[in-house]
């Protein structure tokens, strides 16, 4: 409740009259895993009112293993979904399911390769002949990519169950990983990893996407504006400001995170530019292109994941981005 003007009472004292608070829009958000520093600027404009100072209540429903967000977006279930590469895009028009990606936070896919120190790793092209932990998912989507790209053949593949317990017992072993996860887990294994970024190879994928409803896009575009630009100035304080209110609500939705784990990821996504990196430094965090879109498109194409006449255009919306919102 907010206070009002001022009026005299009966005894000629000034009486505040309160005034109605003004209703806030409900926003359902869907993120694509457990809570984590990979989600703290949502978590940011949540704990710091950055979301309420934008007209928006905004509740964030962790994912998981048993969740399918994208599902529940698609069934109108929750407002918002946190998408993650591009192909999650492409896959909504292969399907003619009416959902865009209005922004993307990282500019870069934090998806890398790790190697043992000292074993002449150097680059994606040096990986050749060495054996490879990867996981099923990676066999349909960026593994496509490295052989395509990078030379790689399929003898190189081996399962990969999460653990990195045969990473760490076999110093020929490449091991797949996401930047902040994989190589602060073997480092506190004590091994210093050598640490490939696909995407400073040209894996051009958008990630950590916004995605909302046609629907919703087109009957309510200040609601999707209202939520990206309040979710673009949460990520921008989340990195360069205190993280502090985001981060307790990170552990207390995901008790096994830890302080440290999530400086090192905070300091990680800083350093390799994933999220302030290419066209977000001159148009803004979220930002996104048609050229970057086709050339991802173009790339799934020549891996035979997606045919040549699907429209990429209908996988995302740039209504919504490249405003310069997150700039200094």
């Amino acid at each position: 409740m907010t206070f009002g003007r001022l009026v005299l009472g009966a005894l000629g004292l000034a009486v505040a009259v309160a005034a109605p608070a003004l209703a806030r829009d409900k926003v359902v958000f869907g993120t694509n895993w457990l809570a984590q520093a990979e989600h703290g600027g949502f978590y940011q404009a949540l704990a710091d009112g950055t979301y309420e100072k934008y007209g928006l209540d905004v509740e964030i429903r962790m994912g998981g293993p048993q969740v399918n967000h994208a599902l529940l977006l698609a069934a109108g279930r929750v407002d918002f979904n946190m998408g993650g590469e591009g192909y999650g895009a492409l896959n909504y028009v292969q399907n003619a399911i009416p959902v865009r990606a209005v922004a993307s936070v990282f500019q870069k896919e934090p998806r890398v390769m790790i190697a043992h120190p000292e074993t002449g790793v150097t680059d994606l092209a040096s990986l050749k002949g060495r054996p490879i932990l990867l996981s099923k998912d990676a066999l349909t989507t960026y593994w496509l990519w490295m052989k395509r790209t990078q030379g790689l053949t399929d003898d190189q593949v081996r399962p990969y169950n999460f653990s990195p317990a045969p990473f760490l017992a076999d110093k020929t072993m490449i091991l797949q990983g996401y930047l902040s996860s994989e190589p602060y887990t073997v480092a506190q294994a004590g091994v210093k990893p050598v640490i490939l970024l696909l995407a400073d190879y040209g894996y051009d994928t958008y990630s950590t996407t916004i995605e909302a409803r046609q629907e919703t896009i087109d009957k309510n575009p200040d609601l999707v504006q209202r939520f990206v630009d309040a979710t673009v100035i949460g990520w921008k304080t989340y990195l360069t400001g205190d993280p502090a209110k985001a981060n307790a609500m990170i552990k207390a939705a995901n008790p096994e995170m830890t302080d440290d784990q999530l400086a090192y990821a905070v300091k990680v996504l800083n350093e390799h530019g994933i999220v302030q990196s290419g066209d977000a430094l001159t148009l803004g965090i979220g930002a996104m292109t048609d050229a970057r879109w086709q050339s991802f498109f173009e790339g799934t194409v020549a891996a035979g994941i997606y045919p040549a006449d699907l429209d990429v255009k209908k996988a995302y919306t740039l209504q919504f981005v490249n405003k310069g919102v997150g700039l200094p």
